[in-house]
């Protein structure tokens, strides 16, 4: 008993304001789903809909029972855990090599099985197949189930937090540092056990690269049908907007899979525990916010032509370079490689950390090529409205939080170094900004 206290200390410090904050967070996440629909969609009234009739119209849904009856849709809810289902499927039948995570602090270590990117070849392929032999308009499900998708969504991620909440206390598990702190709210959202698992399924890796991922590009191929059927029911008549919307997003997600290994040394799979917040996150939040652009330009159609078209590629290439390259230098340095001869500053506990190249114009370059991939993505919608750029205000506030965090984690462990680091290393993210 004493050996288990010591390895899963009751956590001292609170994250996101503590057990207020995250009561907060999980309240506003499911809040914000809708209202990003209801205040951006032709049910709606436009994008947004007219401001004198905004609040009224609010107040009288929330008082009407058949508006609430509206957000369920038992059908969407069968295809979306028949979804889940298939991913789970696809991961168990499909092959793939098995790769060891990081040391855990037991000594033990995790093993995943990676196979995201066959899985999204599968589902691809599936949904090709189905709309060259049924049409667009076979494919249009999604935006015409919004909301009960998003429900859904909502109902899958709530279920998976209660069941890693109470399986945390069957047996000896590893507990996240983070989530152990004895409040059944903070814990149910931060995550309480590290890596929850069913068999040899660990649920963090799972959730973090599959439905949610792959769900995001079935949607934006389901607004391009939509968008096509309105046009005249042919794919060819897609506008270049929605087209680059639809190539941006699913190269992000295609390098995302095709790399998935790389996602074993990040903070979610070494540090976080796995509950509501990274369930949330991966099975609603990511397809159903992301994908916000390509709803807006099914019903809200944007022609772009050449010279914008070839300006917004370019913006969107600059920031993959960036990203892609820094977090390239960063991983041949981890692997004992620096082909760039780049420079480092040894700390006194033998970790090396790069003052030069990207890393020597800020902590995280790979954040800043993030920012600029996703404004690239909202900038096919124009300007006549400002809530399809919702995306890139709230990632920019979730990269500088995990920014801080990183930075407290670094503090705690290189000590004064880390002081001395942060002087040759002076920017957080934007080289001579932030």
């Amino acid at each position: 008993m004493s050996d288990t206290k010591q390895l899963n200390p009751r956590t001292q410090h609170y994250e996101f304001l503590g057990p207020p904050g995250a009561l907060f967070i999980t309240l506003s996440v499911p809040l914000t789903l809708y209202a990003l629909y209801f205040t951006c969609s032709e049910a709606a009234g436009g994008c947004p809909p007219p401001f004198d009739t905004l609040f009224v119209g609010a107040v009288r849904a929330c008082n009407d029972l058949a508006w609430w009856k509206n957000l369920w849709d038992t059908q969407a809810t069968v295809l979306y855990f028949s979804w889940y289902s298939f991913c789970v499927a696809a991961w168990a039948i499909l092959p793939g090599d098995w790769v060891e995570g990081v040391r855990l602090r037991n000594g033990g270590v995790q093993k995943y099985k990676i196979n995201a990117f066959a899985t999204f070849l599968l589902t691809l392929g599936v949904a090709s197949g189905y709309i060259i032999q049924y049409g667009p308009e076979s494919f249009t499900f999604i935006y015409e189930k919004w909301l009960g998708f998003v429900t859904a969504s909502l109902l899958m991620s709530v279920l998976q937090g209660l069941y890693c909440y109470a399986f945390s206390y069957r047996g000896d598990k590893l507990l996240a540092l983070g989530g152990n702190s004895g409040n059944f709210i903070y814990d149910f959202f931060i995550g309480r056990e590290l890596n929850p698992s069913i068999g040899s399924l660990d649920l963090k890796s799972f959730n973090e690269l599959r439905p949610g991922l792959i769900l995001w590009v079935l949607i934006d191929i389901s607004m391009a049908c939509e968008q096509a059927v309105r046009r005249g029911g042919s794919i060819a008549n897609v506008t270049d907007s929605m087209w680059l919307v639809l190539t941006f997003q699913s190269f992000y997600v295609i390098d995302a899979l095709y790399n998935e290994p790389a996602i074993l040394t990040t903070m979610d799979i070494t540090t976080d525990g796995f509950g509501f917040m990274l369930a949330v996150g991966d099975l609603a939040w990511v397809p159903f916010v992301y994908s916000l652009q390509a709803r807006y330009l099914a019903f809200k159609q944007v022609e772009l032509g050449p010279i914008w078209t070839a300006a917004i590629v370019l913006v969107n290439a600059t920031g993959y370079w960036i990203f892609r390259d820094s977090n390239g230098e960063k991983n041949d340095f981890r692997n004992g490689k620096n082909p760039k001869n780049l420079q480092y500053f040894e700390t006194q506990r033998g970790t090396k950390l790069l003052t030069s190249g990207w890393w020597g114009l800020s902590r995280h370059p790979n954040y800043l090529g993030d920012l600029v991939m996703a404004i690239a993505w909202c900038l096919p919608t124009g300007f006549d409205t400002p809530i399809p750029y919702f995306y890139p205000i709230y990632f920019a506030v979730l990269l500088i939080h995990r920014q801080r965090r990183d930075d407290d984690n670094c503090q705690k462990k290189y000590g004064e170094d880390w002081n001395k680091y942060m002087e040759l290393v002076p920017y957080r993210i934007i080289p001579y900004v932030y």
